[in-house]
């Protein structure tokens, strides 16, 4: 058994092909003004929140009918359990570096309730239990091992939190249930909702038993042979590695979900053919599939991955879950290499498509998130099938451990924000402390204090996003180039009390999309550092912000509102505001006529941000008035 003490999420320490390993979320203390106020919120509110809700849907007494042996009904989808499980993840996490004696209690009825569920053969879940001739009679959809999943998650990092270690022996004993059941000669199917793929790896890193290993394995091996009907929806119309791009019409959580157990299981066997299929299956999704804010999934119609650049934006669905998933791949693959591009991925989805997830105040949520909207979608406290809450705060409890990482040479940074960590190094300790205003500003300032002397190498993670930059070491600049999406290397002789700054130039840019985007042909986004920005009414009140166009040569103006949303950098600038009201026909020749326009101002914020006020209008891509150049006519 693993008695490493290490609170990560991810234990690649021993995991022979994983070049960086993490460095944990206890050795790292957010004091940042960006998230450091989120984890508070989380533990303050939205902890809370969702246990209240838990609560009031039906999920919490769905354990207690049993322990108590009442008559009651099981209430909510059949894998109402699992949210119960990632709301306990999540807590865990949070209880390993932040003391709150209501969620602690919580944490504890909840385990005393999962152990008295069990059953004496392993299996556990409270849809089916004490029906043993239903079980896994219906992997499509039950989602029995998906739920399984969850809970040998919850279990771990109740073992690496220190908050509720004993929860391990009930996901071992179900997860040796499963070795039993499952696999060669027994019975040979996967679940419709693939996440028994995470959660295996990471038992068999707790536990070194490598029949869990073997047993994610054959979960991923044995899709693609028609045994969930040979959908795409499923990730099954092809077997795993002949896969050559995310297929259109699959579930997104489902693939996402998917590709991180199988990152987790190149990172254990090194398989080449694997690696070849997640890298083929990465390029497809960040160059055809993806949205500007890094959120996935297309389609509402099976909540699905759509074809290549098929990207609307009113009807995005770019599920909240989905960015939690891309995020956990990315952060896998990152792990794999020490590749800057899929740290690239983590941020941008990271500030973008999965924290507009959640509201301000950390009580409201999109399941969706549309990259247009008329002032309809409006963040709700829970939904009919809840994932989507608990999910983004596992991410946000667990966020500190994904800043740094270490490999045989070094220090890695791969996130910016203000922060103490105390990394163990070669059985010695760095105390790094960063200071910085990030992701509003570009400086990045690191004070570097090793326990003695010693020679290493720090690399710096220079974002994609930047045009370049300049580092300092001690206040002498360095002669190095700053290439973006890269990891600049600074190795020397550490001593006490050696600084680096990092000045990322971060400039507003305007963002195009891919040519065969159609829903964005003629249009730009906003972008600045990590962030990307929308028009929201609120900002515009005397402006309909779906009419208003920009110029490819806009003047912006960027400035910090600290009291403006939590404190966001708003970007300004003139714009032209469209007046298509003089246009009588539906359709007409290009440039027969003449669409009325006036000189106007917009504002625009953070996108995450939009619906914390009033509804109204919102949109992400803007017109690009020098399209319409030949049929605009200014009227003052």
């Amino acid at each position: 058994m693993s008695t490493n003490g290490r609170t990560v999420v991810v234990d690649t320490y021993l995991s022979p092909f994983s070049k960086l390993k993490p460095v944990p979320i206890t050795s790292v203390k957010l004091t940042d003004g960006f998230w450091a106020p989120r984890i508070r919120v989380l533990a303050d509110s939205t902890l809370p929140a969702i246990y209240s809700k838990l609560e009031e849907s039906g999920a919490i007494s769905n354990f207690k009918r049993i322990r108590d042996k009442t008559e009651a009904e099981f209430r909510g989808y059949p894998f109402a359990d699992e949210h119960v499980y990632k709301w306990l993840e999540a807590t865990l996490w949070l209880l390993s570096y932040e003391h709150d004696e209501f969620l602690k209690e919580k944490v504890l009825e909840t385990v005393d309730l999962i152990k008295a569920v069990q059953e004496p053969d392993g299996y556990i879940n409270t849809r089916f239990h004490g029906k043993r001739e239903e079980r896994y009679k219906n992997l499509k959809w039950s989602h029995e091992l998906y739920v399984g999943g969850h809970l040998i998650q919850a279990a771990i990092a109740g073992k690496r939190s220190g908050a509720c270690p004993d929860l391990l022996n009930v996901a071992i004993k179900y997860a040796n249930h499963l070795l039993e059941t499952f696999g060669p000669g027994k019975l040979e199917i996967a679940d419709g909702h693939p996440e028994i793929e995470i959660a295996l790896p990471e038992l068999y890193r707790e536990t070194r038993d490598q029949r869990y290993l073997e047993l994610t394995e054959f979960f991923i091996d044995i899709r693609g042979r028609g045994h969930l009907d040979s959908s795409p929806y499923f990730v099954d119309n092809k077997p795993f590695k002949q896969l050559e791009e995310a297929p259109p019409g699959a579930h997104a959580v489902r693939f996402f979900y998917l590709v991180t157990g199988a990152a987790d299981v190149y990172l254990e066997r090194g398989d080449d053919e694997l690696w070849s299929t997640l890298n083929r299956l990465w390029n497809d999704v960040v160059h055809t599939k993806m949205y500007v804010t890094g959120g996935v999934g297309s389609r509402s119609a099976g909540e699905a991955i759509g074809m290549a650049y098929e990207l609307p934006n009113d009807t995005a669905y770019a599920e909240t879950c989905a960015s939690v998933a891309s995020i956990m791949w990315n952060y896998r693959m990152l792990l794999a290499t020490g590749d800057a591009k899929y740290a690239d991925i983590m941020e941008l989805t990271l500030y973008n498509g999965a924290l507009s997830g959640i509201s301000l105040d950390g009580k409201n949520f999109f399941y969706t998130n549309p990259l247009a909207d008329r002032g309809k979608h409006r963040r709700q406290p829970w939904f009919p099938c809840p994932c989507c809450p608990p999910n983004i705060a596992r991410l946000l409890a667990s966020l500190s451990g994904y800043f740094y990482s270490i490999s045989s040479n070094g220090i890695w940074v791969h996130l910016y924000a203000s922060n103490e960590t105390t990394v163990e190094f070669r059985n010695k300790n760095v105390h790094i402390t960063q200071k910085t205003q990030y992701p509003w500003n570009g400086r990045v300032e690191l004070t570097v204090t090793p326990d003695v002397e010693d020679e290493f190498a720090l690399h710096l993670r220079v974002p994609g996003w930047t045009t370049g930059g300049k580092v300092y070491v001690n206040g002498r600049r360095l002669d190095i180039k700053v290439f973006p999406s890269s990891f600049m290397k600074i190795e020397r002789v550490w001593e006490k009390g050696d600084t680096v700054r990092l000045d990322l130039e971060m400039p507003v840019k305007l963002i195009a999309a891919h040519p065969l985007v159609i829903s964005d042909t003629a249009r730009v986004a906003i972008k600045r550092g990590p962030i990307v920005y929308c028009l929201e009414q609120a900002d515009n009140p005397d402006l309909d912000v779906w009419n208003i166009a920009l110029s490819n040569d806009v003047k912006f103006e960027s400035k910090y509102d600290p009291n403006l949303l939590g404190g966001v950098t708003i970007i300004e600038g003139d714009c032209l505001y469209l007046d298509p009201s003089n246009v009588s026909e539906l359709y007409t020749e290009f440039g027969n006529y003449s669409l009325k326009s006036k000189k106007a101002r917009f504002k625009a914020i953070p996108y995450y941000a939009w619906a914390n006020r009033e509804p109204g209008s919102m949109t992400v891509w803007i017109p690009l008035i020098d399209f319409y150049q030949r049929t605009v006519v200014p009227t003052n």
